[in-house]
């Protein structure tokens, strides 16, 4: 469960702790005071997108911390390294150029592990996540969430897209004749052009060193030849060899008589066959150096020949032999087409006929989510004040090309009926926005209880929901709370009655700058923000004795629970 929540320097929050219960916690406030605030603090740490103009202004950058305890032993932690003990602290810092610097247990890591991680430790749901109920298109994600649908739908895409990549190489090969004829020309003339130049893999880059070697020939010839002539002498003059040779003879008719001597003896025997070997690499290279006049000529006019290559084939000889042999395939292909077209089709409606055995396979384990679906979410919806509701995932065809997409053979909506003797419909035509809230909070629920995360966050989730509804849905998050830790943005004070710890959001001025602060109510503290909740600005003795009533209801239900 997140425990602490440490906060500097973001938006108009300057400096906050927040230490966290087990159970329900609520954030209660007025409207702008920075409840939001502490969500977006929230998601910053777990790796969630944000922006540089979340920081305060007149601070160069902001810190998010936090402290998660009690957690099960996470198998991400081990495969990217990072040992788990009792606490995991996050760290996110977000500077005011763009840089972020994440740590987890004082060990840096990038931004996309610490989502990863995130996903793992809290699963945030916000204010206009219900809006994604009115787009059938996040229904099939929602449903196989629940079922557990992923290998399945891994390996149908698998298949689906062998299907589409045999599709693409059979259109290739359908062109009209006169295409066809034109590609024919220029596949001919690229081939003949690059088999005529006769390229060797690596030879630009041989070429480029002879030519740099022939450009500096004569100054290397001049002092690799004076260098001989230096060790080797010539008709008027010793070299360095035959000299060091006479004294390594005359040094060696003495070198018996004392120690000294024949050390130096050695050196000089050394010192001889080192200018003996220079002497012989010297001349090896004096051989090498050895060219015609047209060489170089030669070597420019190839190396120009290759460069007008690479323009055209690659940027390296590697590349263009690479090129030649892909058009080669492909005249091979064009010139067999009518035959590769007929084996390609019979191979196509071999892999057609896999994808849709997969796709079915995705399907029937849809379905089968789908009802199970549909009961717990009607469960969940008559404990949310809806006991007349139908909930159902209707399952029509893929409107896909052969009646498959990349996410199966399925084209899938959730219907609803709140009333009875009213048919079901498609959710985001009949829905209102207090349904809508309950529906989402029913799926998340549902959804959540096997997911391993042990913290749910609800941001103002509650909208348009008021009154019976409003007790109903606190209850719930109390039930939820239970067994998951559960933070909860709120503005109906039946929700925040229900808490286990409830923190208020307050805002106000200190030397011409906005400040928030956050703290955690005591009981009296508890019935006034419930008071002001109920009533608004003005709290009356009456409303505060609605407020402790609220709070005596909801301490009564949560012990009725345990």
């Amino acid at each position: 469960m997140l425990s602490l929540l440490h906060i500097e320097n973001i938006a108009i929050i300057e400096s906050a702790d927040i230490a966290f219960e087990p159970g329900f916690n609520v954030l209660t406030g007025e409207t702008g005071a920075g409840k939001s605030i502490v969500i977006d603090a929230i998601s910053a740490v777990l790796g969630q997108r944000t922006s540089r103009e979340l920081i305060r202004t007149g601070a160069k950058s902001a810190l998010v911390t936090a402290v998660f305890t009690g957690l099960p032993k996470l198998r991400w932690l081990e495969e990217a390294g990072f040992p788990q003990g009792e606490e995991l602290l996050l760290q996110r810092e977000i500077s005011g150029d763009g840089r972020n610097v994440c740590r987890l247990d004082g060990r840096p890591l990038t931004v996309a592990q610490l989502r990863e991680l995130g996903r793992q430790l809290l699963d945030i749901h916000g204010q206009h996540d219900g809006q994604q109920l009115l787009d059938p298109a996040c229904h099939l994600s929602y449903l196989d969430s629940f079922g557990r649908t992923g290998k399945l739908l891994e390996i149908y895409r698998k298949a689906y897209e062998t299907v589409q990549a045999r599709k693409k190489q059979i259109a290739a090969l359908e062109m009209d004749e006169a295409e066809r004829s034109r590609r024919v020309d220029t596949l001919t003339y690229q081939i003949g052009e690059l088999e005529r130049a006769d390229l060797k893999a690596g030879e630009d880059e041989e070429l480029d060193e002879r030519r740099k070697l022939l450009r500096s020939a004569g100054k290397l010839m001049d002092a690799v030849q004076e260098a001989e002539y230096a060790l080797t002498g010539s008709e008027d003059s010793q070299g360095a060899c035959d000299l060091i040779a006479q004294a390594e003879g005359a040094i060696g008719r003495v070198s018996r008589l004392t120690d000294p001597l024949a050390e130096l003896g050695e050196k000089l025997s050394a010192l001889c066959c080192a200018a003996d070997d220079a002497a012989e690499c010297l001349r090896d290279m004096s051989r090498e150096l050895d060219f015609s006049p047209g060489e170089l000529d030669q070597i420019e006019g190839r190396l120009d020949l290759i460069y007008r290559l690479k323009k055209k084939y690659g940027s390296t000889v590697a590349e263009m032999l690479d090129y030649l042999e892909r058009s080669r395939q492909e005249l091979e292909q064009i010139q067999d087409a009518d035959d590769t077209i007929v084996r390609l089709t019979a191979e196509l409606e071999k892999e057609l006929a896999n994808a849709r055995e997969k796709g079915e396979a995705l399907t029937a384990a849809r379905k089968k989510a789908a009802g199970k679906l549909q009961k717990r979410v009607q469960e969940e919806l008559r404990q949310l004040d809806m006991p007349k509701v139908r909930f159902e995932t209707e399952f029509l065809p893929s409107e896909g090309e052969d009646g498959m997409d990349a996410s199966g053979m399925d084209k899938v909506q959730f219907l609803m009926s709140a009333n009875v003797g009213e048919a079901l419909k498609p959710i985001q035509k009949v829905a209102s926005g207090g349904e809508l809230a309950r529906i989402m909070l029913a799926l998340k629920n549902v959804l959540a209880e096997d997911d391993g995360i042990g913290s749910l966050v609800f941001d103002e989730v509650d909208t348009g929901v008021s009154g019976r509804a409003a007790q109903k849905v606190a209850e719930k998050m109390a039930d939820v709370a239970r067994h998951k830790q559960v933070l909860c943005v709120t503005h109906l004070p039946q929700i925040a009655a229900m808490a286990d710890a409830h923190f208020s959001v307050e805002k106000g001025e200190r030397d011409g700058r906005t400040y928030t602060r956050v703290e955690r109510l005591s009981q009296e503290g508890r019935e006034e923000e419930l008071s002001r909740l109920i009533g608004g600005a003005q709290v009356s003795e009456a409303l505060r004795r609605s407020a402790a009533e609220l709070l005596t209801h909801a301490q009564e239900y949560r012990e009725s629970r345990k």
